[in-house]
């Protein structure tokens, strides 16, 4: 969306730079890959009901040397920053979309394995520190999955693990939260949270690890508060592409900022790319959010803000068929409406 937006501006006389970003979840993969370089590969790993999935990941063999220093001491804590680096997506493991026909019973059965396989795949390859994004998960297992995976917490010898997560819900209310989003019905929803409460207390009295205080814990169904258990570090996902790729930097010096998702509601600003780049250009006299739908009342997320902040939803704009179908177009004519209606003030736009 990213290339459809900059392509918008610069057809209506604007100069216009793209910056592909991720919070942690889908997309993370690439947005890393664009900052740290390294190699793609591929592992045949566990999917979220156990089927066999090809699942593509980043190596990085230099590590973190091309980073500056304080993107490095970012990433990692400990003495790895010469080492070997992995980035992992957990959503290519087990994400939504790797139950394209749901069964009903998806969002009780889908479980982390295939994550946990991917991180042996990484240290196997001799990666020294591994980046988990956790976002877009299809599982509410707690990460239990992928403990089970990597031979449960108490025997897992490998890599630094960082998780960068794209929500701040806590752990106890990640089915209450998201599970419906997954097809849970409300009777699921109970299981899947009685299944939590019992994994916080098996983590906080076993493990000694209150994933309950942990800020994002509850990201991907749990996953991020049972790699923490593991004695993985949690990072706001945003937070941590926005650092790697200059965000602040790149939106200094524009007059329009435009970021969007497929839908704006109160948890595109909890963790989410919207909430972060809105932060970051809080200085911009600009900016614009393009979603496939807008919830009511989400202006108050940036109500007092310096600069002027226009939400488009394309459903409202072009029609709802359109939207769906032809959402690159969309994005492309609404930029470039925007553009044409107001008058640049500097030289780039950023996509």
């Amino acid at each position: 969306m990213a290339k459809a937006a900059a392509a918008g501006a610069r057809a209506s006389g604007w100069s216009a730079e793209e910056l592909p970003l991720a919070d942690g979840g889908e997309g993370t993969l690439d947005a890393l890959s664009s900052a740290l370089g390294g190699e793609r590969r591929r592992s045949v790993v566990r999917g979220p009901l156990g089927e066999p999935v090809d699942a593509e990941w980043l190596y990085v063999p230099e590590g973190l040397r091309r980073l500056p220093e304080p993107a490095r001491r970012l990433l990692s804590h400990r003495d790895r920053a010469a080492g070997p680096v992995a980035v992992i997506e957990a959503a290519l493991a087990a994400g939504r979309a790797l139950l394209p026909v749901p069964r009903g019973d998806d969002p009780v059965r889908a479980r982390t394995d295939g994550v946990g396989d991917l991180v042996l795949a990484a240290r196997e390859a001799g990666a020294r520190l591994v980046v988990v994004g956790v976002g877009g998960s299809a599982t509410t297992d707690g990460g239990w999955g992928a403990l089970s995976a990597l031979g449960g917490p108490r025997r897992f010898d490998g890599p630094e693990l960082v998780v960068a997560f794209d929500v701040t819900t806590p752990f106890r209310l990640a089915a209450e939260t998201f599970a419906p989003q997954k097809g849970a019905t409300p009777a699921q929803v109970q299981v899947l949270t009685a299944r939590l409460d019992a994994l916080a207390h098996r983590y906080r009295y076993e493990l000694g690890i209150d994933v309950d205080r942990l800020e994002g814990a509850g990201a991907a169904g749990g996953l991020a508060g049972g790699l923490a258990a593991l004695g993985a570090r949690l990072v706001p996902g945003i937070a941590l592409v926005a650092d790697l790729v200059g965000l602040d930097r790149r939106v200094a010096a524009a007059d329009l900022v435009a970021t969007g998702e497929g839908r704006l509601d109160a948890t595109s600003f909890a963790g989410k790319v919207v909430g972060g780049v809105l932060a970051a250009a809080g200085g911009s006299p600009r900016a614009l959010c393009i979603a496939g739908r807008i919830d009511t009342g989400v202006e108050r997320h940036w109500a007092g803000r310096k600069g002027h902040v226009e939400a488009l939803s394309l459903v409202a704009t072009v029609g709802e068929a359109r939207a769906l179908h032809a959402t690159t177009q969309s994005v492309f004519d609404v930029v470039a409406a925007t553009c044409r209606r107001l008058r640049p003030l500097g030289p780039e736009l950023q996509g």
